[in-house]
């Protein structure tokens, strides 16, 4: 079936935990079916399964999408996976049910897919190791906020702990000898350490991946700055660096393009918008803060975002750091596809010779 075409019936599906509602539309729009079916592959398969029903399918992204769109291709259909931000109708709708939220999408689905500002999930492999990347981040944030637990009670006694790295916190509070301090922080360190082996052993496991089923990340962590967590991260979310024309792209498409909303002679000034890969974003901000900061090397990207923290205004700061990671971005997209060795001062060399 052809993007566009209403020959045949469109589906839309609200998927809910437990039970998925569909709404049938025929060739004319007008409702043929309402049912619900069990939110499970096998329940999908019976259901989606046989030539005669293949057609459009249109859900919303959540928890269960990733599965079964790739479930419904692989029977195909056509499947057009919503952006939950971008369909207001369904979200600011006077009557919401699941039942109302079924046909919406179809209708949407129906009418014009764009309208729905699709995405596309990335296979099932680079789903498994994203999910390898999502454990090691929540454990992190765990054993920060455990860390922030001790200091907060040890403030409230009139104490203070020992300025140390996540790793050695616990080593440093007990050559301080206050690990009794209070009933239950030994116990909280000894939390934080086996944590913190956990991580160990996730990164040795992000390695591994790199080094045995994603190579290419071996070329992005030339950059300094980008270590194989990122380098990681970037090539799951990125996964075929085709799909870009041009390199330039990758910016809009991680949301690291400030929002626009013109009108007039009016141009406020808006940041980035609250989408996209959230893990990334912040693993590339992240990456922007070294290079801009005081142990990052001589490159083109930090003497960019240098110049640009120095125009003055109380933002300026945090628009080169936006400024630098959407940079970031490009510049891997490009040594992914260009296989070049990356060149540290390469434009400032170019202009060099030209002058």
């Amino acid at each position: 079936m052809k993007k566009g075409s209403l020959t045949r019936r469109v589906t839309g599906i609200d998927q809910g935990d437990r039970f998925s509602h569909l709404c049938v539309l025929g060739t004319r729009g007008e409702v043929v079916e309402r049912t619900r079916i069990r939110t499970t592959p096998a329940a999908y398969r019976k259901r989606f399964g046989g030539r005669k029903a293949r057609g459009r399918v249109v859900l919303e992204v959540g928890p269960h999408s990733p599965w079964s769109s790739r479930l419904l291709e692989s029977l195909g259909h056509e499947v057009i996976v919503a952006n939950a931000r971008r369909v207001k109708l369904i979200a600011k709708a006077d009557r919401k049910t699941d039942r109302v939220d079924a046909e919406t999408l179809a209708r949407l689905g129906r009418v014009d897919p764009n309208l729905l500002s699709p995405i596309t999930h990335g296979g099932e492999a680079a789903q498994r190791d994203r999910a390898l990347l999502r454990v090691r981040e929540g454990l992190v944030r765990c054993r920060t906020r455990l860390i922030q637990q001790a200091r907060s009670l040890t403030k409230a006694l009139g104490e203070r702990l020992p300025p140390a790295s996540a790793e050695a916190f616990p080593r440093r509070v007990r050559e301080a000898g206050v690990e009794s301090l209070f009933p239950g922080l030994d116990e909280l360190l000894e939390m934080v350490e086996v944590i913190s082996k956990r991580i160990q052993k996730l990164d040795c496991e992000v390695e591994r991946a790199c080094r045995e089923r994603h190579p290419v990340t071996a070329r992005l962590r030339q950059v300094p700055g980008v270590g194989p967590i990122t380098a990681l991260a970037y090539v799951l979310k990125v996964e075929d660096p085709t799909r870009f024309a041009k390199s330039r792209e990758v910016g809009p498409f991680l949301a690291l393009v400030p929002r626009e909303r013109s009108s007039g002679e009016s141009r406020p000034e808006l940041g980035i918008p609250p989408r996209g890969d959230a893990m990334l974003r912040r693993l590339l901000v992240q990456a922007s803060h070294y290079i801009l900061g005081p142990f990052g090397p001589d490159t083109d990207l930090r003497r960019f975002g240098l110049a640009l923290s120095e125009r003055g205004g109380k933002r300026a700061k945090k628009r080169a750091v936006i400024a630098v990671a959407r940079k970031l971005a490009v510049l891997l997209h490009r040594l992914w596809v260009s296989g070049e060795t990356y060149q540290p001062l390469r434009t400032t060399r170019t202009e060099a010779r030209a002058a």
